[in-house]
């Protein structure tokens, strides 16, 4: 009798995204001129919006050390729970308050798209975010719709 060996389960791997692949922030910038320099510790993100969009991309590329990182530690999380079956399908910045250079606290109202089982969706929130240590960080966000 032959015994075959299964391979344990695994979740579908994060989208391949490379240094040279358009960055899926939406910014018209290669990842890794864009938000990939802010995931491999390149500096941080000068503006609220733009770390929305750093965070956007840590989703689609599942970089859960940057998310925590950037993530306020008051409400920040002890983990980063990817769902297996989401794949995220475009970003659109709808509105951005305050969150420049010259500010302390800033929101960003967005809509992620993704796709889930087959079925389109979308994340319609207003995130707040503000400076910790000198750096922007995610605060927490209200759900709109």
């Amino acid at each position: 009798m032959s015994r075959r060996k299964t391979r344990p389960r695994t979740s579908p791997a994060a989208p391949a995204v490379t240094a040279t692949s358009p960055c899926p922030c939406g910014l018209d910038a290669v990842y890794g001129a864009c938000c990939g320099r802010f995931h491999s510790g390149g500096g941080t993100a000068p503006t609220a919006e733009l770390l929305m969009r750093s965070r956007y991309s840590a989703f689609v590329v599942r970089d859960e050390a940057y998310l925590l990182r950037t993530w306020a530690p008051e409400t920040r999380p002890g983990e980063v729970d990817f769902d297996p079956g989401m794949r995220w399908a475009g970003l659109e910045i709808e509105e951005t308050g305050e969150g420049t250079a010259f500010h302390q606290h800033g929101t960003v109202t967005f809509t992620a798209r993704y796709i889930h089982g087959g079925e389109p969706g979308a994340l319609h929130e207003r995130s707040r975010f503000a400076r910790h240590e000198g750096a922007w960080v995610y605060v927490d966000g209200d759900f709109l719709d």
